[in-house]
């Protein structure tokens, strides 16, 4: 049985986080992506919608210029021939001020031919910003 086109794509996205091994992503993903992180863009401008390689690479490049990945783990993984889906509880620490974050992500991918040709994540933002402004976010009381 062949690796999981999800597992080679999830070790070369650490792999181009942790030590700026975009070239590894690069050979996985198809030239016509469809690429989106949906999160804050306005805090995180590497966040949101690409498409093609070169914009997702150059998302992934502004991403592992700010984090670094600690730890991370599958809570729930679903695969099929040409699609994965995994729920990942991610700790990260940013490399400007070396704070840390947790952060929970769903990632739904589809492959062709074990080619990328669309990833969707979705962060858990009210948790993400409220870390990254470093205080909790009090919100009026629903009546």
């Amino acid at each position: 049985m062949t690796e999981h086109s999800l597992w080679r794509l999830s070790h070369a996205l650490r792999g181009a986080i942790d030590h700026g091994q975009i070239a590894a992503v690069a050979a996985l993903v198809d030239d016509d992506v469809e690429w989106a992180i949906y999160g804050p863009i306005d805090m995180f401008p590497f966040l949101g919608a690409r498409r093609g390689k070169a914009a997702a690479l150059e998302a992934l490049k502004q991403i592992a210029d700010n984090v670094r990945i600690r730890r991370y783990e599958r809570e729930q993984v679903v695969l099929g021939d040409e699609q994965g889906s995994v729920l990942t509880r991610f700790s990260l620490t940013t490399r400007d001020h070396n704070q840390p974050i947790s952060v929970r992500a769903a990632t739904f991918a589809r492959f062709k031919d074990g080619r990328l040709i669309s990833l969707r994540m979705l962060l858990d933002t009210f948790d993400l910003v409220e870390q990254a402004l470093g205080q909790p976010i009090h919100l009026p009381t629903a009546v």
